[in-house]
């Protein structure tokens, strides 16, 4: 008796939650099939340029019948175009004079290791160009290769 009430419980809250998922779906909703079609034929038109494919899924293919959440991610997707020049802005700084990079190990350093003693070596250059002002904005370390890579890559070749 109690497996019977419990099953047909558990089956009711199933229905229900199934039934709500049904409804939530918008009615215009498309396959993700024939949104990739209607991507491909927008990036061919030209009218895609710098829309991502879930910024043009949820433009395009998931359309609700409320139009104000189409709106708002068009104003997010234009909100993100606009920051990411101005992020390549931020590395071009007044530079005052031409980076420079020892032309060898530094006498202070040539007991530690060679590793060790090429990093303190462009360490200790780095401090002078950056007190100079000639980094142009290259930072000690960043992605694709910051001051150390390239002082390091110069001391490495430079072995007498």
């Amino acid at each position: 008796m109690i497996n019977a009430r419990l099953s047909r419980g558990v089956l009711a809250i199933s229905a229900t939650a199934l039934a709500s998922l049904v409804l939530a779906s918008p009615a215009s909703a498309i396959t993700m099939k024939e949104c990739s079609v209607k991507y491909k034929a927008a990036q061919s038109a030209g009218e895609a340029e710098g829309v991502s494919w879930s910024e043009f899924r949820k433009a395009q293919c998931l359309k609700s019948s409320n139009e104000d959440a189409a709106a708002t991610t068009d104003k997010n997707s234009k909100k993100v175009a606009e920051e990411k020049p101005a992020k390549a802005e931020k590395k071009t700084e007044a530079v005052s004079g031409e980076m420079n990079f020892p032309p060898a190990i530094s006498a202070k350093f040539a007991s530690e290791k060679p590793a060790k003693a090429r990093m303190h070596t462009c360490l200790e250059q780095y401090r002078a160009n950056k007190a100079a002002n000639t980094l142009g904005g290259t930072s000690w370390i960043e992605k694709g290769g910051g001051y150390y890579k390239q002082c390091n890559d110069r001391l490495k070749s430079a072995k007498p």
